[in-house]
């Protein structure tokens, strides 16, 4: 998500601030060894301006609405509210419920917003039996936000169990504090946490500045400017982060299963692989897989999953992903952390904020004005 000035009419008619912004994909099609697959987008529900959504306990897809509420996706659509914080909650700017996230046993719920004051906020609720015990809720982790804009948000569960959350840069054009690069704030950050290690949280041993006197020991990766949304492939582990860039390039960030963190992105020194405003390559700068630029109608990356479902067989093991402006959802094939191949997919889901991966592997896509769709076959 990003404040665009020739974005503003769109966004305050759908009454989400701060543009989110993508170029139509730069394809280059020699590198694509094989046609796109064919898959069609099927409504399964409307929601009131969906935000993120997660898979659940017992096979269900939870959705985080961005007034506050959160609601299930059943057969008949969504279901009545089962979580509701919008009194406790603000929507200016880019704020609102940003997140939400399950840990592996479903044991419990953990939601990603802003408050009244507009810090960022992720609070924990106990489940049992699939219901959401609100008198167990307790507050993890809080970030003061000095602008409206780039509060990133997005939540998840890594495969080693710990809770990743992605926090921007602190909004503003071009990163005025310089929190990017900055070791000793939180803001313009990749964390990992042990929510359940300590009182609020714990600190894992092995993150990389644990033991940095001068840097957060929460710090897993640094140099983001608004990583609105991250995800973990499920059959490797790899980590994909789209993060919205500034003024001219949008880029899609890796780091492999096997990496002990501390990536430097580059921001804001860096947009992409290109040097921001006269910046300095960092010397441990980690690029972008992949990148474009804002030639076309896009605007904002829209990070999503790598394809791990059955649905598609032709997508498997594909990142798909879309951008806020142009709506197009787009796949990349990766090879040993290279982009073998780029692909137009052929569908559009509207204005695309997020994704949402159920318990089978199957995709759906959440669009801003309503819309939660899944990916299947054409």
């Amino acid at each position: 998500m990003n404040t665009r000035t020739r974005m503003s009419a769109i966004v305050a008619t759908l009454g989400l601030v701060g543009s989110l912004a993508l170029a139509t994909a730069s394809a280059d099609e020699s590198r694509t060894p094989g046609s796109a697959a064919q898959i069609a987008l099927t409504e399964v529900a409307r929601a009131q301006n969906p935000t993120a959504g997660a898979a659940g306990p017992q096979d269900t897809v939870w959705i985080a609405e961005r007034a506050g509420t959160v609601r299930v996706l059943g057969d008949d659509g969504l279901g009545e509210p089962v979580l509701d914080i919008s009194d406790e909650t603000t929507t200016d700017g880019e704020r609102g419920l940003l997140g939400l996230a399950f840990d592996e046993r479903f044991a419990h719920l953990y939601l990603s917003y802003t408050d009244l004051e507009g810090t960022s906020t992720v609070d924990e609720f106990a489940v049992q039996d699939g219901t959401v015990r609100e008198d167990t809720r307790r507050t993890v982790l809080t970030q003061e936000q000095p602008e409206s804009n780039h509060n990133g948000s997005a939540i998840t569960f890594g495969p080693d169990g710990y809770l990743y959350i992605a926090l921007g840069d602190g909004g503003g054009g071009g990163d005025p504090q310089g929190n990017g690069q900055k070791l000793d704030t939180l803001l313009g950050k990749l964390l990992r946490i042990d929510p359940q290690g300590g009182d609020p949280y714990a600190i894992p041993e092995d993150n990389p500045f644990a033991d940095d006197p001068d840097a957060r020991g929460e710090i897993w990766s640094y140099g983001l400017r608004n990583p609105w949304r991250f995800s973990f492939d499920a059959g490797s582990g790899d980590l994909l982060i789209g993060d919205v860039g500034q003024s001219d390039w949008e880029e899609i960030d890796r780091a492999p299963a096997s990496s002990p963190g501390g990536e430097n992105y580059g921001w804001s020194q860096m947009e992409g692989t290109h040097p921001f405003r006269g910046g300095t390559e960092p010397a441990n700068h980690v690029p972008p897989i992949h990148e474009y630029d804002r030639t076309g109608l896009g605007c904002s990356v829209t990070g999503g999953y790598v394809y791990r479902g059955e649905a598609v067989p032709g997508l498997a093991g594909q990142y798909v992903y879309s951008d806020y402006c142009d709506g197009t959802l787009r796949s990349l094939e990766i090879e040993d952390g290279r982009v073998t191949g780029e692909h137009d997919l052929g569908v559009n889901g509207g204005e695309v904020v997020s994704f949402a991966q159920d318990g089978d592997g199957e995709l759906y896509v959440l669009a801003i004005g309503g819309t939660v769709s899944r990916v299947d076959p054409a």
